[in-house]
């Protein structure tokens, strides 16, 4: 028996991370067959994605979506719950495009569902052969029986695994780990005002009394809040956010202080809140300004006491958090107002910290220029990019009432229209004009100023994926020419756009 089929079992108990389990699974099927592709996939509510995949060029199937409704393989034993033994270029439920850009193709497929201990079906697996004929699959029963057992021992424990991250995801879905900041906004600057304010946020780290950032949207705050827990003896435990204006008020409270199982309807199951998931840590809260004056009661008692108590339940719970709070708002006028309450503003304010914004501190617009430039490049995979001396010099005068949010979507624009090495003066828009489509200057008539788009309201995959979009369009949906402007190979490319979810249909 192959080595690791046989010591599968010992790998479930061992292997607690999700994607080096479902690897291993896979790994352990595709040697007790004696193949070199496979695929696992699960199912969802616009189709079925492939988690994993095992063999050359297998980088363009993870990701990839079969669409709910279109004839598949995989999505006839999901929902038949029987493995079945297809033939692709015979077997009508082949779904080719999945293997389109694939220099070699499946010859031989053999699936199985993949099934929960209740039976629930919430998957499949592919084992592929790619030879000619399908000569490598060994087809016997007595094989396909024993391999059967493997594949419903290793589903049960992919599928609790699975589970268990669902759930990890949906009680911390606000946590934002510090362990790797690579794609996070680094704090960047050496003028006095900067470092006067990350002197402070050190200093702060230092203690375990509540911070108060203000200061102008887009200047960092959360990312100061950040600096201040990972500096802190607190750093091993959870950072959590919540902005209290993103979320509508009715349920603004249990997502803060978690609920018991029928406290309202709908609440089916307990659900602990941030409070008691960030125990040990660090909880943020962004515009804490716009909070309810209801909830500052709440917030108050957990502040004073450390105490909690879920929305329908009898007893309160002790928890271990420190508060770290901002807002742009004034909160003085806030309080003269009566729309916040003096003694919470007292005990957030313990340790103020007011950060500059872009225009106090100018000296640094070179190197968050240039660090916004290649950090972004590398994240897509594309080629380096410079600004020309004229471009820099408009930039550094150029206001920036968004502050450094401003700043980092700007960059982003640049980064995804001028198809270039170099960035020129003329390829930066005037402000309030990103987005708006150019005529050469003889063409260009007098406009009224337009509202420049908000790139902050949207993700860093939406903006790609708008990106990608266009570039498809202005080719005709031509991928090798649309990789070529938009300095990538047509491989990862193609790689992109299949974990975007976009395709011509």
């Amino acid at each position: 028996m192959p080595s690791q089929i046989s010591d599968f079992p010992k790998v479930l108990f061992e292997e607690l991370e999700t994607e080096r389990l479902q690897r291993r699974f896979l790994e352990a099927l595709l040697e007790f067959q004696n193949v070199e592709r496979g695929s696992l996939w699960i199912k969802r509510p616009d189709g079925y994605a492939c988690i994993e995949a095992i063999g050359p060029q297998s980088e363009l199937l993870v990701g990839f979506v079969v669409p709910k409704g279109k004839p598949s393989i995989v999505g006839w034993v999901i929902e038949n719950g029987k493995m079945t033994i297809a033939e692709p270029g015979k077997d009508k439920r082949h779904f080719k495009e999945a293997e389109s850009e694939l220099d070699v193709k499946s010859t031989l497929i053999l699936c199985y569902p993949l099934v929960l201990k209740n039976g629930e079906i919430y998957g499949a697996v592919e084992i592929i052969d790619t030879h000619h004929g399908g000569s490598r699959l060994n087809l016997t029963r007595e094989y396909l029986e024993l391999l059967e057992e493997f594949v419903a021992i290793g589903s049960i424990a992919l599928g609790n695994a699975l589970a268990f991250a669902d759930q990890k995801q949906e009680t911390q879905k606000l946590k934002k780990i510090l362990g790797d900041i690579k794609g996070e906004t680094p704090l960047v600057g050496k003028s006095p005002a900067f470092r006067a304010a990350l002197e402070a946020a050190d200093n702060y780290a230092r203690t375990d009394f509540p911070v108060c950032i203000t200061g102008e949207s887009g200047t960092g705050k959360e990312l100061f809040a950040r600096q201040i827990h990972r500096r802190s003896p607190r750093k091993d435990k959870p950072f959590l956010v919540q902005n209290v204006s993103a979320i509508p008020d009715a349920l603004l409270e249990s997502e803060l202080f978690g609920y018991k199982k029928g406290a309202f309807t709908g609440a089916d199951k307990d659900k602990i809140g941030l409070f008691e998931a960030a125990n040990g840590g660090t909880v943020f809260l962004d515009e804490i300004g716009d909070m309810p004056l209801g909830l500052q009661a709440r917030i108050l008692r957990v502040l004073q006491e450390n105490e909690i108590k879920p929305l329908g339940g009898a007893e309160t719970r002790i928890v271990d958090v420190r508060v770290i709070s901002a807002t742009n708002r004034d909160l003085s006028q806030a309080i003269a107002d009566g729309t916040f309450r003096e003694d919470l503003f007292y005990r957030l304010n313990v340790l103020p910290l007011v950060l500059p914004a872009l225009r106090e501190r100018p000296e640094d617009i070179p190197e968050l220029l240039d660090h916004f430039l290649a950090r972004d490049a590398a994240r897509l995979g594309l080629p380096p990019k410079t600004f020309s001396p004229q471009a820099r010099r408009e930039l550094c005068q150029r206001p920036f009432p968004g502050n450094v949010r401003e700043m980092e979507n700007l960059v982003r624009f640049l980064l995804a229209t001028v198809p270039g090495a170099t960035i020129e003066a003329a390829d930066i828009p005037p402000p309030n004009e990103i987005g708006k489509a150019r005529r050469p200057a003889e063409e260009q008539a007098p406009a009224a100023p337009a509202q420049a788009p908000d790139l902050t309201a949207y993700t860093w995959e939406e903006l790609e994926r708008a990106y990608a979009l266009a570039l498809l369009e202005k080719h005709k949906w031509n991928v090798t020419k649309a990789a070529k402007i938009a300095g990538v190979n047509r491989s990862t490319f193609d790689s992109r756009l299949r974990k975007l979810g976009i395709n011509k249909e």
